[in-house]
């Protein structure tokens, strides 16, 4: 009994650090400044559903082990969503239907990433990207989208790079698209690294 308790306080653990990871990836400015993701509680939502579906994806490979992780990060991003809700003031019979539309969104985003992922046809993966990441942007730069499908593919190749051992340990690294400001003040891209 006890060590079941211990296993599932340590997998939460686990989950926490994974959960900070993705808000720390998906708070990065360069993806508003730069690639036109708006900075917005729903560009937010759909940057963090992006970097979630990334880990999740990686945590799937794993078997049940990784599985169970994966639920246990997707229980906690949820936890802090009803939270969030709560905070904004919505009353408690209105957070559970915003719950159940942001977990219908989420999934709906994951599945549409995986199968164009899975698909291994870049231009299937800009589509995805443009209606989920840029879906409430009036006008969309079509590089921007073709740049977060290329970090979407690298950032896959990484994770993979990354030994279990580690990831359930809640240690992972994100690529980071590296540019650099010209003397107009454009900023250009440079390439991706880890």
């Amino acid at each position: 009994m006890f060590a079941l308790l211990r296993r599932k306080k340590e997998k939460n653990q686990v989950a926490e650090r994974l959960y900070e990871a993705v808000i720390k990836q998906s708070r990065q400015p360069v993806f508003y400044e730069l690639y036109g993701v708006p900075d917005t509680t729903t560009g937010r939502f759909d940057l963090m559903c992006l970097h979630a579906f990334l880990v999740m994806d990686r945590l799937h490979d794993e078997g049940k082990q990784g599985e169970k992780l994966a639920q246990a990060l997707f229980d906690r991003m949820f936890r802090e969503m009803d939270l969030s809700l709560r905070e904004m003031g919505i009353g408690d019979l209105g957070v559970p239907k915003h719950m159940k539309r942001m977990m219908k969104g989420f999934n709906g985003r994951a599945i549409s990433y995986q199968k164009a992922i899975r698909e291994d046809d870049p231009s299937k993966l800009v589509e995805t990207v443009q209606r989920n990441l840029y879906g409430s942007v009036s006008k969309i730069e079509e590089d921007h989208a073709k740049i977060i499908a290329l970090y979407m593919h690298e950032s896959t190749a990484h994770l993979k790079s990354q030994s279990w051992e580690v990831l359930a340990q809640g240690c992972l690294e994100f690529k980071t698209i590296n540019y650099e400001e010209s003397e107009d003040g454009r900023k250009n891209i440079t390439g991706m690294a880890a």
